[in-house]
């Protein structure tokens, strides 16, 4: 794939942060529309230029000291504990997440990253994909992108996603660990099967799983309503770190000011 490299002497723009010139081309376009609905994941290579993801990572690197860290408990589905339940049921078993993050408003305005985010063109690209008519930025101040920092012993705990895909990119890989797994077709949110059994089996160890592999400029879309997934914990002195292109497929839609607070620690 071509690569273009950054005028400096110019605000960066999609063609200069871009290391493909295909997102209008219509068979690029179904090739990886085929790829996500057969498979529910798809990885497209050197999605952005080198010089982007270093200039990204410059000014990450700066906004790691005002970054939010969590670490929490949590069950797979995301939700609350069900004191109906006994505590070691399936639905109430818990498992670790922690990470810390930069949230949208820390975004500089000139970010690759903001200008990706905001391209028509981009957008148009991601529908067209995943099969929605368009997609939306979070109507909430922090939400829409966000970047993660995992140093050393830091994961993301097993869990379904609540939406129905997500857009995601790798900006810096760890030495070792800091490795997304998932088991396909878990659950069926839909049709109200929680899947039980293999969540229990996949929490258990008893239950293959699979490795996505990307690196640093990949694209990467994933829909992981129905399928389980979590990031190893990360091995070594380099931080994982990762960018998240949060969109809805309707307008107007923030994270309330409960989410807001568990995620980011503040609500606006």
């Amino acid at each position: 794939m071509p690569f273009i490299t950054l005028n400096r002497t110019m605000k960066p723009d999609l063609s200069s942060i871009l290391a493909i010139e295909m997102l209008d081309d219509a068979n690029f376009i179904r090739q990886c529309k085929d790829s996500l609905d057969s498979e529910g994941t798809l990885v497209i290579p050197d999605f952005f230029s080198p010089e982007a993801i270093h200039n990204v990572l410059q000014q990450s690197v700066r906004k790691e000291p005002e970054a939010y860290f969590a670490n929490s408990t949590h069950n797979v589905y995301l939700t609350p504990v069900d004191v109906n339940l006994p505590s070691d049921h399936t639905y109430n078993r818990q498992v670790i997440s922690s990470k810390a993050l930069i949230a949208d408003d820390q975004i500089p305005a000139d970010s690759p990253l903001r200008i990706v985010y905001d391209s028509t063109e981009f957008r148009r690209f991601l529908s067209q994909v995943l099969g929605i008519e368009q997609i939306y930025p979070y109507a909430d101040e922090v939400s829409s992108i966000n970047v993660h920092f995992a140093p050393e012993g830091k994961e993301l705990g097993w869990h379904f996603d609540n939406s129905s895909f997500a857009v995601t990119m790798l900006l810096q890989a760890p030495v070792a660990g800091g490795v997304f797994e998932y088991v396909p077709n878990a659950r069926n949110a839909d049709a109200g099967e929680m899947g039980f059994e293999k969540v229990a089996a996949v929490l258990d160890g008893n239950e293959p799983v699979q490795q996505l592999e990307f690196g640093p400029g990949d694209l990467v879309l994933f829909r992981g309503r129905d399928s389980m997934h979590r990031v190893t914990p990360t091995e070594g002195e380099i931080t994982r770190m990762l960018v998240v292109f949060a969109y809805n497929n309707e307008p107007g839609i923030g994270l309330s000011e409960s989410a807001l607070q568990t995620f980011y620690g503040r609500t606006s």
